[in-house]
């Protein structure tokens, strides 16, 4: 019996969310009595795959299959359920991301298992099996007893620090026997992000909104930006009117962020924005408007005019860094 894990990569590396998701699963898996196992599928190399062990996993079940480098949902959820019957597994852990939301829910109904979505604590197991997620877009928690024999959990991102200890997992090569309609949907292409830090693996993010007045003026927030080795996000209005690219719209109807750290300039805070980001362990509101909405939900609020704020505070950065190295 084990606890088991889908892991994702991008490229062959795996993602510092998966590391999370491991750690978690090595933790539950202590709760219950048993070891973790991770479940990689596409190229990958064996020392990123025995890296897993230094954050918890055991053994890594993998599926060198080049075709699952795409995101193949069917063929993934049979990877995962034969796993998890070939392990006994009485909990299955993916990430509450894009993937995870179309693998997951296949996995639980064949499973016959319960699911859990965008989980933010270990289980409590002294009353049953109980897991705080997030509830109303953000808004709200709640507290979820799973009661089925088996459960799948889905693991909100950043939700907990990494511990890098020392270790190795074993690497197994799982053989699975797919099916032509597993990969009846065809990836044509992925348009992948390159020179940034990805927003859902950020835990340093800045954001502006309809108050930089215009794109020409977002020098000074990628300024801040690279001064902290932040990523750069944005409220709907400014994706919407074609300033940003909208992988960096983060909200009810974009990305659901989680950083340590959540900068936003120019942005009223709507209940919409804040529905994405209310996760964040900080947030710093820097508004001109000391009635905007924003400031009730930040930890830290700066009342005035954005394009004296932000240069003030990335020299401020800059000059930290410079006598702390």
């Amino acid at each position: 019996m084990s606890v088991i894990v889908l892991v994702e990569h991008t490229e062959g590396t795996i993602k510092k969310k998966s590391l999370e998701a491991v750690q978690y699963a090595a933790e539950i898996a202590k709760k219950l009595g048993t070891t973790a196992t991770a479940v990689a599928t596409g190229k990958i190399a064996d020392t990123e795959l025995q890296g897993l062990g230094a954050y918890g996993a055991q053994k890594v079940l993998y599926v060198a299959d080049d075709r699952l480098n795409d995101l193949h949902a069917r063929a993934i959820t049979r990877v995962l359920v034969a796993a998890a019957k070939q392990e006994n597994s009485p909990v299955i852990v993916t990430l509450h991301d894009v993937n995870g939301r179309a693998i997951a829910p296949r996995v639980a109904i064949q499973l016959k298992a319960g699911l859990i979505s965008g989980a933010l604590s270990y289980p409590d197991t002294v009353k049953g099996f109980v897991v705080k997620k997030s509830a109303f877009s953000g808004k709200a928690f709640a507290y979820v007893n799973a009661t089925s024999e088996v459960k799948v959990i889905m693991l909100a991102p950043n939700s907990f620090q990494l511990n890098k200890t020392e270790g190795a997992a074993t690497v197994e090569n799982f053989s699975v026997n797919f099916e032509d309609k597993d990969f009846g949907v065809k990836v044509k292409s992925v348009d992948k992000i390159t020179g940034e830090v990805p927003l859902s693996d950020a835990e340093l993010v800045v954001s502006g909104g309809r108050g930089l007045k215009g794109p020409e003026n977002w020098g000074i927030i990628e300024d801040l930006a690279h001064a902290l080795g932040a990523a750069t996000a944005c409220s709907r209005p400014v994706a919407d009117a074609g300033w940003r690219p909208h992988h960096e719209h983060v909200g009810q109807t974009g990305g659901t962020i989680r950083p340590n750290l959540y900068i936003a300039a120019g942005i009223s805070g709507a209940i919409q924005h804040l529905a994405g980001v209310s996760g964040s362990k900080t947030i710093v509101v820097i508004n001109k408007d000391p009635e905007a909405p924003f400031f009730k939900a930040a930890n830290y609020g700066v009342v005035g005019d954005l394009n004296e704020v932000l240069p003030r505070l990335t020299e401020a950065v800059k000059k930290f860094k410079a006598e702390h190295h």
